[in-house]
């Protein structure tokens, strides 16, 4: 396999396109003590590349009515471009000069540094991002997935350029796949082949760069064994996280979990839902964080309530989290999780860039581009037993952050414990 890997979706929308790269690696692979490395490259990428400096680019891009950004994730870096195809010429070449020559200017990397530094800032203000991160440190500690990928202030603080050239090395010399989508011409992917930059990606030899404990779980000289987190302020409100680090995107398993967390927390008919805030009114807000992962992706339940109610509230999660491995879905509590499976998977595929950004992401994840029909065959035969066989195997040893109050923190750590 080459550096670069490139993948078409032709879509009858007349002159647009839309071009995804996704790179291999993302905040995971932050080195120890740069946490935030890879989002600062990121951001600064698009700040100058090749003949651009950081003016030119945006006159260039907003002169053309076109969109083009660097995201950070924990498994890759995605830049992405949407522009009229008739400059599709002139502006992708652009993108691939991110990756083979980016500019990296200091005074660019100081205004990057200090907008992440910023919003790591906001970040301490919302509740529900503090009881996450706490969450996420218990059940990944130093971990590649234990960090946000903005990274840590005391970490982003000290970044510099020197601190960002091997980094952006890597991401020449790494996995990219190349997803473009929309009106293209039917040569587009030879041209790509021929022209530059993307012909030195295709050419270059793939030094794959090493990516450790891919699980993405904490490692054992770091592991405490704590089962519990709690976070004193002084809100008017209580958030609970309760959940686990559990298998990758692509694991057998993941299908039979993915319909899980759409039978606890999708939509109005979900378990959360009904037994939360419709059954007991004890929840302002409900929902199952289950992302896309290349290592051991969370399977969290988040409930926001009162301190009034937090107990209740405590309770019933934890008797749902149990039932759900106790008890197996009837067949028409099944029929509807496959109905909201089929739903999510259609509503994330329905515009050029969603198409071309989950084809990147699954390519980018060493799985098939038609990861998603092959999954909707195959919940047909996926059955309640199995759903249950899932549950019990991969959520046996849940973790819990709460966010709130102290005194009533400690109470409900108190019903935990017992």
């Amino acid at each position: 396999m080459t550096p670069l890997n490139i993948t078409l979706d032709r879509v009858n929308v007349p002159g647009i396109l839309v071009a995804k790269i996704w790179i291999r690696g993302g905040s995971k692979i932050d080195p120890i003590g740069q946490k935030g490395a890879h989002q600062l490259l990121g951001s600064v990428i698009s700040r100058g590349c090749g003949p651009y400096n950081n003016i030119a680019i945006a006159d260039v891009i907003e002169g053309s009515g076109a969109g083009l950004r660097c995201d950070t994730h924990e498994d890759g870096l995605l830049i992405s471009l949407k522009c009229s195809d008739k400059d599709a010429d002139r502006l992708l070449p652009m993108v691939g000069l991110m990756i083979t020559n980016p500019h990296l200017d200091s005074d660019q990397i100081k205004l990057e540094r200090d907008l992440s530094i910023q919003a790591l800032q906001r970040q301490k203000e919302n509740p529900f991002q503090l009881t996450f991160d706490k969450w996420r440190y218990l059940a990944y500690g130093d971990g590649p997935y234990g960090h946000d990928p903005l990274g840590l202030i005391e970490d982003v603080d000290k970044l510099c350029r020197k601190d960002l050239l091997p980094l952006a090395e890597a991401l020449a010399n790494g996995e990219q796949i190349l997803a473009i989508g929309g009106t293209f011409p039917d040569d587009l992917g030879k041209r790509l082949k021929e022209i530059e930059p993307f012909n030195q990606l295709i050419s270059k030899s793939n030094k794959r760069f090493p990516i450790t404990n891919k699980s993405g779980l904490r490692s054992s000289q770091n592991c405490d064994h704590s089962t519990i987190s709690l976070q004193a302020e002084t809100t008017g409100q209580i958030v609970l996280m309760l959940g686990q680090a559990t298998i990758p995107h692509g694991h057998k398993d993941a299908i039979a979990l993915r319909l899980l967390s759409c039978h606890l927390g999708s939509g109005m008919s979900s378990i959360l839902f009904r037994e939360l805030r419709e059954k007991h009114g004890v929840a302002y807000d409900v929902g199952v964080h289950h992302p896309t992962r290349e290592g051991a992706a969370p399977f969290l339940l988040h409930v926001s309530t009162s301190e009034e109610k937090a107990m209740l509230t405590l309770k019933l999660l934890q008797e749902i989290w149990e039932q759900t491995k106790q008890i197996p879905l009837s067949e028409k509590e099944l029929e509807l999780t496959r109905a909201k499976f089929r739903g999510q998977i259609a509503h994330g595929s329905q515009t050029i860039s969603q198409r071309a950004e989950r084809k990147a992401q699954l390519l980018g994840l060493h799985l098939k581009p038609n990861f998603d029909i092959l999954s909707l065959e195959s919940i047909e035969s996926i059955t309640s037993q199995d759903l249950q066989a899932t549950a019990q195997r991969h959520l046996n040893a849940p973790l819990l952050s709460l966010c709130g109050p102290g005194a009533t923190i400690e109470r409900l750590a108190g019903i935990w414990h017992h």
